[in-house]
């Protein structure tokens, strides 16, 4: 095992042992007495004289008089479905409803050989994650949220630096005022104003990046048109933090890029039974491209069809199937790898399917990935053909070591899961990987080109993830990612060792 000997940080070493506590407590006392003879969370009898056996015992000051505890009660107050701070929920007072809360996350990550700059490499490192906010509104017609951010992080070592992804200090995450415009047909429309996420859809081409220790967020309008078949947004948005492509600013109050806008239409039909179908425009510009990243004026188009399928044996639920299909279209102009303007031509289908045994122990599910990201046969003449994956969520596509940005990338892929307890889920990907075009680049999670040895196949990624959802307020993920590099690699200037990295990750929700 590569790993260093590392303790955990001492918050996530109580959080660890309240659940292990929680879990080896007796619900009653009754529970607790047992034979000795059998298994149980207590101590013989005959060690702890008039004791009652069990797994924790408060003194109360009188003579053999033990009071077993309540395990269950004292974490549940915490930890429950119920957030700690429930009293600041929904509260209204008059006309006005508000609401206040946060949310909490830290994860210990320790990784290897990663295509990041700096590399190759390996370190361990924290990172913690507070993001409390407050949302308002007054009878339905204004409204406004506020959300703050501190994104620290601890222990890097080199030759890695931080990434762009991973250090926000005391910042605004998001805040916006919303106006209720009014009802228009059947459904409603909105408008707001400010800082706020761009999420849709599978998140392939727009996200909120939540795995990025900052998040990714935006400035500008928005238009939210709501109704009993559709959901319609247009907008246009700004970049404010590094994860949306701006200058990095780690340590100072965050400000718009103001040559960098994405604007667009992002429609969702659900008038098909167990489906949505998804259909979009997007606009990219940057008015300061660079010769050295792939930005430039796009336009993409796309679509995507996503659902559910149950499938029942008279009224038991015995299997459920799953499909998610997207296929875009991008075209426009960028200076990409020249000094002139060249033409855009390129795309991308991406799709994910399954089933699910509801019916069977541990309810195993089995599934299919394929992605399609276009490359360029030719990188020095005529139409550029690399697809531009904007603003995704590659971790939840491209391998989770997150190698890749999608960018002129063909990925073969399986998936398994099981679940051996209503609170826990394993799921286990391998990915194989090759370059779309092997005369273009390799493009990192950044988007940044590597240049490869012009072999075509980068390599395969197994990936095990393991969730403990403990209640509504906090849950726990355990990660270990394995990366074997093929000859694109490993006949080349970027050839290294096979990567891997392991994390652990605890979230709280109050």
């Amino acid at each position: 095992m590569f790993f260093k000997s590392r303790m955990l940080k001492p918050s996530l070493q109580v959080l660890v042992l309240c659940l292990v506590a929680s879990g080896m407590c007796s619900a009653s006392e009754d529970a607790a007495r047992v034979p000795d003879n059998d298994t149980n969370c207590g101590d013989d009898e005959s060690s702890i004289g008039c004791a009652d056996p069990g797994c924790g015992e408060d003194f109360d000051g009188g003579a053999c008089e033990y009071t077993l505890l309540d395990c269950g009660a004292l974490f549940g107050s915490v930890l429950g479905d119920e957030p700690l701070l429930k009293g600041l929920k929904n509260q209204k007072t008059g006309g006005l409803t508000y609401s206040a809360g946060a949310e909490l996350r830290y994860r210990h990550m320790n990784e290897k050989n990663r295509l990041r700059p700096g590399g190759p490499g390996q370190s361990s490192y924290e990172l913690w994650r507070f993001t409390p906010y407050f949302h308002a509104n007054y009878n339905d017609l204004v409204g406004g949220y506020v959300q703050a951010i501190d994104a620290p992080m601890f222990g890097l070592d080199a030759p890695y630096t931080p990434s762009q992804i991973d250090v926000n200090r005391t910042d605004l995450l998001q805040y916006y005022a919303e106006l209720n415009v009014g009802d228009i047909g059947d459904g409603n429309l909105k408008y707001r104003y400010g800082r706020q996420f761009l999420q849709y859809g599978g998140q392939r081409l727009l996200s909120s990046l939540g795995w990025a220790n900052t998040f990714r967020n935006f400035e500008g309008h928005k238009l939210v048109y709501t109704s009993d078949d559709w959901d319609i947004d247009a907008f246009a948005m700004q970049s404010v933090n590094a994860a949306a492509g701006n200058t990095p600013q780690p340590y100072s109050f965050d400000r718009v890029d103001k040559s960098r806008w994405i604007s667009g239409v992002y429609s969702t039909w659900k008038g098909i039974e167990n489906n949505s179908l998804d259909l979009y425009y997007l606009r990219f510009d940057e008015s300061d491209s660079s010769a050295a990243l792939q930005d430039g004026r796009r336009n993409t188009l796309g679509a995507r069809l996503a659902g559910k399928q149950p499938v029942k044996n008279g009224k038991t639920l015995v299997g459920t199937w799953n499909w998610d299909v997207e296929g875009a279209w991008q075209f426009g102009e960028d200076n990409f790898g020249s000094a002139a303007y060249r033409d855009v031509q390129a795309g991308m289908v991406g799709a994910l399917g399954g089933y699910t045994f509801e019916d069977v122990t541990w309810k195993p599910g089995l599934g299919g990935i394929f992605y399609w990201g276009s490359g360029d046969s030719d990188p020095t003449t005529g139409d550029i053909n690399t697809f531009y994956s904007l603003y995704p969520l590659g971790h939840a596509y491209w391998g989770q070591i997150d190698n890749f940005s999608g960018q002129n990338l063909l990925d073969y892929g399986v998936q398994a899961s099981i679940k051996p307890h209503e609170k826990l889920t394993i799921v286990s990907q391998w990915h194989y990987f090759n370059l779309a075009q092997s005369s273009d680049r390799i493009y990192n999670i950044a988007g940044a080109g590597l240049t490869g040895s012009g072999d075509k196949n980068v390599g395969n990624e197994l990936d095990f993830v393991g969730t403990y959802t403990h209640s509504k307020s906090f849950n726990i993920q355990l990660g270990y990612l394995m990366f074997f590099y093929g000859d694109a690699v490993n006949n080349g200037g970027l050839v290294r060792s096979d990567a891997e990295q392991f994390y652990l990750q605890g979230t709280y929700v109050f």
